[in-house]
């Protein structure tokens, strides 16, 4: 059961999000968008979007440190294991917090916003559902890991990290996420789920930037002759004075 959840899901999911991205992007290029619903409402997406792509972008940033950059590294540069631990708690919780509200704002305007509602798809659902469970799990792997923690604190850099490490190297260590707590074992399957759901899901515009505006030429915007209006230019000399 261990190599099934810890080796054989999470490659299967990984297989998934790379061929999803390239079928997605072979046969559906015009759907390869956010599917914006601002011109349906817009003072709670202001409010909303900048506060969970924020925070969104701390969590990824601290995922990345934590996961990617082993602690022997940290170690070596004179970061003690507490000052690590401190900034990774107080940058977490604030990054964690800021995705929570801010997509709360999001789903309370998708459901209460009548013609954003009727845009609303089944995956769009399912993404929000699984986008929720794995932050909300994520600060209570925080909170309960570092704050309430009973019977010792659990370092997950010397045990999910370097598995982690070692799946993407393609020699996973199952028994370290085995030996993980619940909290981080349910996160880390969340998350593979997420990742095997995104390439089918408006998360593919994660991927898209208007690169093509740099190098685009200018577009000439020419007013219109207001005699002309909308009628139909008759011919000959035009009466003057």
């Amino acid at each position: 059961m261990d190599v099934f959840l810890w080796v054989i899901v999470p490659y299967l999911c990984l297989a998934t999000f790379v061929v999803g991205h390239f079928w997605r992007y072979r046969y559906d290029k015009f759907g390869w968008t956010t599917r914006s619903s601002q011109l349906y409402e817009d003072r709670l997406l202001r409010l909303g979007s900048p506060l969970f792509h924020f925070g969104m972008l701390g969590v990824v940033g601290g995922h990345v440190l934590g996961l990617l950059v082993p602690q022997s590294w940290t170690d070596a540069l004179g970061v003690s294991h507490e000052t690590y631990h401190v900034v990774a708690v107080i940058g977490g919780l604030v990054a964690g917090l800021m995705a929570v509200v801010g997509m709360a704002i999001l789903i309370y305007r998708r459901r209460t916003v009548g013609p954003v509602f009727s845009a609303t798809t089944v995956m769009d659902k399912v993404m929000y559902a699984f986008l929720a469970v794995v932050i909300v799990l994520g600060m209570w792997n925080t909170i309960a890991g570092s704050i309430l923690t009973v019977g010792g604190e659990y370092n997950y850099r010397e045990g999910v990290s370097v598995w982690y490490r070692s799946f993407l190297a393609f020699q996973p260590d199952a028994s370290l996420m085995a030996d993980a707590p619940i909290g981080f074992q349910l996160h880390a399957l969340v998350a593979f789920g997420l990742f095997a759901l995104w390439p089918f899901t408006r998360l593919v515009h994660v991927f898209s930037a208007p690169v093509g505006y740099l190098t685009r030429p200018y577009i000439v915007y020419r007013s219109r002759d207001p005699k002309l209006g909308s009628r139909r230019q008759r011919r000959g000399w035009e009466r003057v004075g």
